[in-house]
């Protein structure tokens, strides 16, 4: 009966006082989650499960560097209902880029958004708007296009939600 006691006192703790998992080695992916994000700022109240917020999944591609100085992640996500893809990028060209990131779903629908991008060197994202999700995570692929400004632009990087982990990572 004593174990039982204890455990039920020590393993809140312990889970409590682990941290975030997911936190560890993803530099341009703070705060992502594969199973849970407790830290999603946009969850409201009557969103949340135990006061922890909704779950949120996510699928990454690598990060990716280019020579000319973009890095970049990208991911598409999943919370409840909604889907929406999300790249994580630093752009130390010292210039600002043109970029867009896609997120291609089922039937062929396609959602793009601009990207702001400041030619400051601080990790920064950009989102599309969240959609009522239409099929599984893995029906979605996300894109982001890094280029030099103008209709000659040179591309410099592109970034996929797509993972050389076929274990689901």
């Amino acid at each position: 009966m004593a174990f039982v006691v204890t455990a039920a006192v020590v393993l809140p703790l312990t889970v409590a006082s682990a941290g975030q998992v997911g936190d560890v080695g993803e530099a341009l992916v703070p705060g992502v989650l594969r199973h849970g994000d407790a830290k999603d700022p946009s969850a409201a109240p009557s969103d949340s499960l135990l006061g922890l917020g909704l779950a949120t999944a996510a699928r990454c591609g690598p990060q990716l560097s280019s020579p000319a100085g973009v890095e970049a992640q990208t991911c598409v996500l999943t919370q409840g209902a909604d889907t929406w893809a999300r790249t994580y990028y630093r752009n130390a060209t010292g210039s600002s880029l043109d970029a867009e990131l896609s997120l291609m779903g089922p039937r062929g629908r396609t959602v793009r958004t601009r990207c702001e991008t400041g030619a400051d060197d601080e990790p920064a994202t950009c989102e599309t708007p969240r959609e009522r999700g239409r099929g599984g995570l893995d029906d979605y692929t996300a894109v982001a296009e890094f280029a030099e400004r103008g209709s000659e632009g040179r591309l410099l990087l592109r970034s996929g939600s797509n993972s050389d982990d076929k274990e689901g990572g």
